[in-house]
């Protein structure tokens, strides 16, 4: 019979159902919940406001990202050397020592690696260790040179001749560095310097005698100089053997004066890299190689040391140009040295010299440093398990954010903490939005969210700038736009500058989808007076510069009057129709508005503001519903599972509007208040008040005398009958 299944227990919040996790039991039965109810599947290891190391350490494959499968491995991983796994639910700073589990091996050496940690860090009498502590890599080394990181420094021995031989072996090799700090060599770089030493003394042993070392001491440079332009000098040498072949191809052996003109239209310098291509001379039909004069400033140096180390000793001073034969003669003389020195081998170690490879190899600093390899290694062990401790710490402080940003997004809708992915706040437009996340840039797939998000560019002097997408959900849009700043305050509480970048634009609020109609109409007509004004100044302006022409053009005779114009009895009948026709409806609209009652009119404008607003509002209600931080998150790299819903009432929550603080008293006497302009504005108020007074007294005036003259007429009537 199987095991019965794990009971859950689930909360919903902001119409989402997520599993609660509370107990060890939720813990270690994680990989018993169906994924569907995750609220993540993944999430990336950057961008997040949680320790990137410790997220370095939960993604094993290192593809930059966190799934289930590792996730739950970390899980487990902490849960199994830990006495109590709930303690994974509290995310302390701190890891307590009696928290680790000591009844089993792998506890137990955990345990006694942290007492090393603290002894080390001079805190034998902690109970704790925290993740600073267990990540000071530095002083829990320094201790002892030898740890089992395979590296080995100087320090790990007290022979003066063996830390000499590791700094040689790290000369030639590279070296590495170690856990203390210090550079020291590995095992592998051990055996390839011996390799290299055998090699380099089996070579040299086989020593150039005086038949190849043709010029002595001298010869080594002498070759050198020689290959160091072989191949421009055969290019020569070649191109003039062509050049006596047929005339005719001279000048383009020489190069195109095209080519020149390309290297002279530059900054020109003592020698020209892109003359190098160039010949080394002039070409001419079998003409000598000059070491001197008109030779290629690019190749003057080498042609130089050449004349130096390789024609001065053959030929003598005096000679001052080279024949091919005298060329080829040259090379055949210094052609057997030259392979002696290609048979070469262990060229890394050789700048140690001869006398001190054939010491390092006869002396018994090999044996040393194997003994010294087996010790280090044998320590790997105990030292991978200090290593342990800094992750089991970063574990337990770590992974409760992690689960409640991933199985469910408890620290989302908690008004007491901020989601791993909530970057900081944003104060822009009298507004603070907690909704910021770190971003690329713009993504088009954030649009599905239904959210108004404004992207901001974010910079501080000595750190560099980070864009952020902050969502917007209280209050309107109309002085939300690119190019506004605003300041950001990120989880360290630093402030950066906040530039809008750009937006996407969706409904913030039902209230401002109720007046959205009424402020496009008023933008409308804004729009409309405005260039009806400007078309009138251009006409006038057009107006004047017309007469002002006129009149520098006018000549004594004055014009013949313009034809008079003739009447369109179409464009008349026309008028009069349109006119009519307004008329009619302007009827018919007040004979409805005149039927009414008084009390029916505040009813009537009412009805009419709700006829004008609902649609939007409808429109509105129904994005605001749909509104979710999905695809948000999933455009910043995570793969969100559940329907993460921002509603009116938690969108409210996550964006605060400016109000006065409780107990603050305002003053409306205002210094700079244009005190005709409201004047004005109060005579208006009071003559449209008294003006609708006398409008309702007449009315009502006229309703009773109607109802008077009724009455009156239906007695008559009853009487007559």
């Amino acid at each position: 019979m199987s095991a019965p299944s794990h009971s859950w227990n689930f909360f919903r919040t902001g119409g989402l159902d997520q599993v609660s996790l509370t107990t060890a039991a939720d813990l270690l039965a994680l990989d018993q919940l169906d994924q569907k109810l995750w609220v993540a599947l993944s999430c990336p290891v950057k961008g997040l406001e949680l320790d990137e190391k410790t997220l370095a350490l939960i993604d094993a494959d290192a593809d930059g990202r966190i799934r289930v499968p590792e996730l739950l491995a970390a899980v487990n991983w902490a849960a199994a050397r830990l006495g109590d796994p709930a303690d994974l639910l509290h995310g302390a700073d701190a890891l307590p020592l009696t928290a680790i589990n000591a009844a089993t091996p792998e506890g137990k050496l955990l345990l006694a690696s942290a007492r090393q940690i603290l002894t080390n860090l001079g805190k034998r009498d902690a109970t704790a260790i925290s993740v600073s502590d267990a990540a000071d890599t530095a002083k829990i080394f320094s201790a002892s040179a030898l740890n089992g990181d395979g590296i080995i420094p100087p320090e790990a021995t007290a022979d003066a001749a063996l830390q000499a031989l590791i700094k040689d072996i790290a000369t030639c090799t590279g070296g590495k560095p170690a856990r203390t700090g210090s550079v020291g060599i590995t095992a592998e770089q051990i055996e390839k310097f011996f390799a290299e030493v055998s090699a380099y003394i089996a070579w040299a042993s086989q020593s150039a005698g005086a038949e190849i070392a043709v010029l002595g001491e001298g010869t080594a440079a002498a070759v050198a100089a020689v290959k160091a332009v072989r191949a421009k000098a055969d290019d020569f040498f070649a191109r003039c053997r062509l050049a006596a072949f047929d005339a005719r191809a001279t000048p383009a052996l020489n190069r195109t004066e095209a080519e020149f003109q390309v290297v002279a239209a530059k900054e020109l310098k003592l020698s020209v890299e892109e003359a190098a291509v160039f010949p080394l001379a002039r070409i001419e039909a079998a003409r000598a190689l000059p070491l001197f004069d008109s030779v290629n400033p690019a190749w003057a140096a080498a042609l130089a040391t050449l004349h130096a180390q390789a024609i001065t000793p053959v030929f003598g001073a005096a000679k001052t140009s080279l024949t091919e034969a005298e060329w080829i003669a040259l090379n055949a003389k210094l052609a057997a040295y030259e392979t002696w020195l290609g048979g070469k081998a262990g060229g890394a170690v050789e700048k140690l010299g001869l006398a001190r490879l054939q010491e390092i190899l006869a002396g018994s600093g090999r044996t040393a440093l194997a003994a010294l390899v087996a010790q280090d290694a044998a320590l790997a062990p105990e030292f991978k398990a200090i290593s342990d401790v800094e992750r089991l710490a970063r574990y337990h402080r770590d992974l409760r954010a992690l689960l409640h940003n991933f199985v469910n997004f408890a620290d989302f809708y908690s008004r007491d903490r901020y989601a791993v992915f909530q970057a900081g706040t944003l104060f822009l437009d009298s507004r603070s939005t907690e909704l910021c996340l770190r971003v690329d840039g713009p993504n088009p797939l954030a649009a599905m969210s239904k959210a108004y998000i404004a992207y901001c560019t974010c910079t501080r002097a000595g750190s560099p700038p980070m864009n952020i997408a902050a969502c917007f959900t209280q209050g309107d849009s109309d002085y939300l736009f690119g190019g506004r700043h605003g300041v950001f305050y990120d989880r360290a509480g630093r402030d950066w500058d906040a530039v809008v970048t750009s937006i996407t634009d969706n409904p913030i609020s039902i209230r401002q989808a109720f007046w959205s109609p009424y402020k496009k109409f008023l933008r409308f007509v804004e729009e409309q007076v405005a260039k009806r004004a400007a078309s009138s100044e251009a006409a006038e302006s057009a107006k004047l510069a017309a007469a002002a022409e006129s009149a520098a053009n006018t000549s004594l005779t004055p014009p013949p009057p313009p034809p008079a114009k003739k009447i369109d009895v179409g464009a008349v009948a026309a008028i009069g129709v349109a006119i009519t026709g307004a008329i009619s409806a302007l009827t018919l609209i007040l004979g409805y508005v005149f039927q009414l009652k008084f009390w029916q009119y505040p009813l009537s404008l009412v009805g009419l503001m709700f006829a004008v607003s609902t649609p939007a509002v409808i429109i509105a209600w129904l994005k605001l519903r749909q509104r979710t931080l999905g695809p948000i998150l999933e455009g910043n790299g995570w793969a969100v599972n559940g329907r993460v819903k921002i509603n009116i009432p938690f969108g409210t929550a996550l964006t605060e509007l400016a109000v006065l603080p409780p107990g603050a008293q305002r003053s409306l006497e205002d210094p700079y208040e244009d005190k005709e302009a409201a004047k004005q504005k109060r005579r208006a108020t009071a003559l449209i008040v008294l003006a609708f007074l006398a409008a309702a007294a007449i009315w009502i005036r006229w309703d009773h005398n109607q109802r008077g003259h009724y009455f009156w007429e239906t007695k008559s009537m009853t009487e007559v009958k």
